[in-house]
């Protein structure tokens, strides 16, 4: 996180100038929209797969270089690709990343321990968070993700990647539960339940109608009025929970968050500025190159660049679409770019610095 800091003010004036020309520093990595999950949240698992190759990933990588601190590789469920172990350490080698974090449904418990354990040993210099989809206790659970016996099979793999912790200090353990119109009026209920498997981090998103996961138009979204005391809830819970070091600045972060979620639904506008498309960026399976996945209008391919990512983002179609989102014609709550935002808006970083004290 130090290392960012000073990186800061160059994309303030990336956003504002245009100079100078930077790649993202936070990068969601989609490598599959296969998924074992049929969620009532998610229609991902329907949409045709065109996955790129670890080779062509290791292409692109190494076109993007050191520049990302974070990269996130998700799905669909990124476990069923038996090459999901290669493709992350493509991306740590190339990249040198100090963050990674890969969600699963826990579905695939052996496979899951397996790909985890060579993915911490081969990259020792970045956190490796793995975050364990759990959206309800129980048959609640099973019944949003479609899958009888889900909530079962997690409890094996949570309890097998527990296990693997002494052997791998870069190994951080995290329950993130989607907060949808399906679950919200359990969640002190759900969120208790769920504090008992001792993560290591919590986290919540809310449920969004996404270009990418084709639920626009759903109605899977909480109420504003709904959602506003789970967000006090969790914004309370997060300054309470005695923590340590850099966990400090990260639940102060939240308790952040959490408010500015609350805000962006009731308000229906950018609460703080949007950096997707300056300061992060989603890259699809098919190498299609987005500036987040809500919005998920692709300005160019990879295939078609020989996988640098340099002739699209700094493209006049990229440009477009950055004045678009700088015009405040879209806004969400998603948890992965609106960490970002925070950390590029200063009076958040003194509201955070304040709950730290």
């Amino acid at each position: 996180m130090i290392s960012l800091i000073p990186k800061l003010p160059a994309y303030w004036a990336f956003r504002r100038f245009g100079w100078p020309r930077l790649y993202p520093f936070s990068i969601v990595v989609s490598i599959s929209y296969k998924c074992n999950s049929k969620c009532r949240t998610c229609d991902v698992w329907r949409k045709p797969n065109d996955d790129m190759t670890v080779a062509e990933w290791r292409q692109v990588f190494h076109n993007l270089g050191r520049t990302p601190f974070y990269m996130t590789f998700t799905g669909g469920e990124p476990f069923l690709r038996p090459d999901l172990d290669e493709l992350v350490i493509a991306g740590y080698e190339e990249c040198r990343p100090e963050v990674i974090t890969i969600p699963t449904n826990g579905l695939l418990t052996e496979r899951v321990v397996e790909r985890v354990a060579r993915i911490c040993a081969a990259c020792p210099g970045a956190q490796i968070g793995i975050n364990l989809s759990l959206d309800g206790l129980g048959d609640v659970h099973d019944d949003i993700r479609g899958v009888n016996g889900n909530w079962e099979r997690s409890m094996k793999t949570w309890e097998q990647l527990k296990a693997l912790q002494p052997r791998y200090k870069n190994l951080v353990l995290t329950i993130h539960t989607v907060i949808s119109r399906f679950n919200i009026h359990l969640f002190e209920e759900t969120y208790a339940g769920l504090q008992k498997l001792e993560p290591d981090s919590y986290i919540t998103e809310v449920a969004e109608e996404r270009v990418e996961l084709d639920t626009v138009g759903w109605g899977i979204t909480p109420l504003a009025a709904q959602y506003a005391p789970v967000a006090d809830f969790l914004s309370a819970q997060a300054r309470q929970k005695p923590v340590k070091g850099i966990a400090r600045f990260t639940q102060a972060f939240r308790a952040q968050y959490y408010q500015l979620a609350k805000r962006t639904l009731q308000e229906r506008t950018q609460v703080i500025d949007c950096y997707a498309g300056w300061a992060s960026a989603h890259i699809a399976p098919n190498g299609d190159i987005w500036s987040c996945c809500i919005r998920a209008e692709p300005v160019g391919n990879l295939r078609q660049t020989n996988y640098d990512l340099a002739p699209i983002w700094f493209s006049p179609e990229m440009a477009k679409l950055r004045r678009s989102i700088a015009a405040k014609e879209c806004a969400c709550p998603m948890a992965n770019a609106n960490y970002t935002n925070m950390l590029l808006h200063p009076p958040t970083l003194v509201k955070v610095a304040l709950d730290m004290v």
